[in-house]
C-alpha cells in the first residue's frame, strides 16, 4: 500500500481528506493518531513536527504531504481518480480554492475556537472570544446563503470546496444551528450530509462522538445507521 493517512476519526480537518479519498475510492492505509499516547505522539511528531493532522505519506514517491488542501491537490496530481476535485479551468479552480479556504478559515476556525473554549478550565475562559467566534459563524452562514445558488458550492460538480464544507458545517451546525432564514444554506447542508463519502466518514467518526464536548447536541440521525 503506497498511501498512508495519519489522522483521527473525530477530527474535522481529517474528515476533509477522508471525503476526498472516498470520493475516488482511493486505496490507502489508515493510521489512527492518538496524541494522548506519548509513544504515538512521538512517532507522529517524527513524521510531521508541527503535530497537526492529517498527514499523508506516499511511500512509493517518498513524500510526506501535510495540510488538507495540499493533500487533496497532491492526490489529484499523483493518484487521480474518476472524479476531479479541482477543475481544469484556471478561473474555476481559483473559485474552488477560494471557497475551500473560506470553509477552513471562516467556518472551521471559529467552530474549533468554540469547541476548545468548552474544554478549558473556568479560569481560562474567554467569553469575548466565544462571542466573536459566534459572530464570525453568523457572517459565514450569510455568505454561504448567497453563494449556494446551485447544487454544490462552486457549481454543478462536487469539489475540494465541498470536501471542506461538509465537516465544517457538520460541526458548526451542532454548535450554532443553521438559521431558518437561510434556506439555501440549509438545503446545501442536507445535500452534503446525504453524500455517500460524507455518510461514510461520519459513520467512522460515530464511535468517537462521546468525546466531542457538545455531544449532547449531535442530532439523533447521526448517531445511528
Amino acid at each position: 500500500m503506497s498511501l498512508h493517512l495519519y489522522s483521527h476519526p473525530l477530527a474535522s480537518f481529517c474528515h476533509k481528506v477522508l471525503i476526498a479519498l472516498y470520493e475516488n475510492d482511493t486505496p490507502f492505509q489508515a493510521h489512527l493518531v492518538d496524541l494522548a499516547d506519548p509513544a504515538g505522539k512521538a512517532d507522529f511528531l517524527e513524521l510531521w513536527p508541527v503535530g497537526k493532522m492529517p498527514v499523508l505519506r506516499d511511500e512509493a514517491r517518498g513524500r510526506t504531504v501535510p495540510e488538507t488542501s495540499i493533500i487533496v491537490e497532491y492526490l489529484q496530481q499523483h493518484h487521480p481518480g474518476p472524479r476531479a476535485l479541482l477543475p481544469a479551468d484556471a478561473d474555476a479552480r481559483l473559485d474552488v480554492r477560494l471557497w475551500d479556504r473560506f470553509f477552513d478559515l471562516y467556518v472551521q476556525a471559529p467552530m474549533q475556537r468554540i469547541v476548545l473554549e468548552e474544554l478549558r478550565g473556568a479560569h481560562e475562559k474567554d467569553p469575548r472570544g466565544v462571542a466573536d467566534a459566534h459572530a464570525a459563524l453568523a457572517t459565514a452562514y450569510a455568505m454561504i446563503e448567497r453563494q449556494a445558488q446551485r447544487e454544490w458550492i462552486c457549481g454543478d460538480d462536487f469539489t475540494l470546496a465541498d470536501c471542506a464544507a461538509a465537516p465544517a458545517l457538520f460541526y458548526a451546525a451542532i454548535i450554532a444551528p443553521l438559521p431558518d432564514a437561510h434556506p439555501r444554506l440549509r438545503a446545501y447542508y442536507e445535500r452534503l450530509m446525504d453524500r455517500a463519502s460524507v455518510r461514510r466518514t461520519l459513520a467512522e467518526a460515530r464511535p468517537y462522538f462521546p468525546y466531542f464536548p457538545f455531544r449532547e447536541r449531535i442530532p439523533a440521525r447521526f448517531l445511528q445507521d
